[in-house]
This record gives C-alpha cells, structure tokens and sequence, in this order.
C-alpha cells in the first residue's frame, strides 16, 4: 500500500508533464530509455501504470543500451546480464530488449578520452536512436526529472555562458524521432523515496566518470544553497517555464 502511494504521487507528475506537453498521442509506440538507473527505473514503472488508464492506447519497449563495460582491459567490471531488469520488464508486460555495445572499450581504452562525458552521451544517444527505429518506434523516453532541469540550465550558465535546458518535447529532424522527458515535473526525492521502498533493482555504473563530472559538482552546488534558501529548484525551474524557454510551458 506504501509503494502504490508512493507510485501515485510520481504518476501525478508524470500525467501532469504528459497532458501539459503532449507528449504521447493514441497509437505511440514509445522506446523507454533504460539506463539501469533510479530515474529511467521509476519512469518504466510510472508510464506502464499509466499505460492502464490514460484514454489515449500506446505501447512501450524496454529498451537497454549495454555500454560494454566488461569488454574494456583498462575497468574491471564484471558481465552484468540486467536479468533483474528483465524480471521487471516482464512483471509490468513490457518487452525488454537490450542493445550491445563497445561504447565503453572505444572511448577509453582507443581513443583514451580525458573528458569521455560529451562523447559517450553523444555515442549512447544514437545507437538509442536507431534500436528505437529498428523497434518501430516513433518516440523514446529519457528520465530526466524537475531536478535535472535546474542543474542543466545552470551548467550551461556556468561552464558555457548561455541560457539553456533539454527540451520536455524534442523533435529529431535527421531520424523522424520524438524524444520525450515524462519525468520532467518529479522532483528527484520522489524517485528516492519511491526506489527504496519499491526495491527496484537499480545497476550499480562500473563508469570511472560516475560522481566525477561538472553536473556532480552542479548538484552539490544546488544541494548546499537549497539548504541554505528552500526553493531554490522550484526557483530555477519556475523560471524556465515562465520564459517560455526551450518549449517549457506554466501550469
């Protein structure tokens, strides 16, 4: 019961950021971007319960980019088979698939990257894209949530001096393919809280970048002046979608 209310509270903000947005059409078939992480998890379980009483009918796919983390020389990390996940997959009815990849092996050991972040997200985005496509999906979701929001416009502020974020609806030209951010309205501690209690089986990243990068520090920024001034996020965020700024929109 204590899971199920958790999970009422995200599918609010997930149906919010949907109907807002229009962000699913009746008919959609939608690739659920799975990191192995907290976010995409909690957005897996949040749109297939969704996908039980919203009028319009989609269809969605777990879909896994497997980064290839085992086949580097230079990062022990074991073969992880994300059976876990797959379990999951199939307790909500979702085909699972799982796409694998040198990712990992080509940017670290052949090209040896001294800031690997840009690239790999760049390398991870279209292998994503074209599994979506082979999929016959229109649409991938991404589980960039409300706290996400605040940290990119600030790090595009800071280390790029311009004013931007992701968009919550992004339309990609070259492939015909929609990118949608259902999470966009949760804030992160929902995802926490939701997690543990529901146990999901989240994948530790063998990634030597992990908790290293410019966003880290952001996030740790943030953390410490929202402790210091509550609302900081609800601010940021406010603010953007005030400004009309990249397709964000007022309640």
């Amino acid at each position: 019961m204590e899971i199920q209310k958790e999970l009422q509270k995200i599918l609010s903000r997930v149906r919010a950021a949907v109907e807002r947005y229009e962000m699913i059409e009746d008919g959609d078939r939608i690739a659920v971007g799975i990191s192995g992480g907290k976010d995409s998890l909690t957005m897996l379980c949040a749109l297939a319960a969704l996908k039980e009483f919203l009028p319009r009918k989609f269809e969605l796919v777990g879909l896994q980019i497997d980064m290839g983390f085992d086949s580097s020389p230079s990062i022990a990390a074991p073969k992880n088979g994300h059976e876990e996940i797959r379990a999951l997959c199939d307790s909500l009815g979702v085909p699972y698939h799982v796409k694998e990849t040198e990712i990992a092996k080509v940017i670290f050991d052949i090209r040896k990257e001294s800031n690997p972040c840009s690239l790999c997200s760049r390398m991870r985005r279209g292998v994503l894209t074209d599994e979506a496509k082979a999929l016959g999906c229109g649409k991938i979701a991404l589980g960039h949530h409300y706290d996400d929001a605040a940290e990119t416009l600030m790090l595009n502020l800071f280390y790029e001096g311009r004013i931007g974020c992701f968009r919550p609806v992004t339309y990609l030209s070259r492939s015909d393919m929609y990118v949608i951010r259902p999470m966009i309205l949760t804030e992160e501690r929902m995802i926490k809280s939701y997690v543990k209690k529901a146990a999901l089986p989240v994948e530790v990243t063998p990634c030597p970048e992990d908790k290293h990068t410019e966003r880290e520090e952001m996030k740790t920024l943030l953390h410490s002046l929202d402790r210091q001034h509550r609302g900081i996020y609800r601010r940021i965020v406010g603010a953007l979608e005030r400004s009309g700024l990249d397709g964000w929109k007022e309640e």
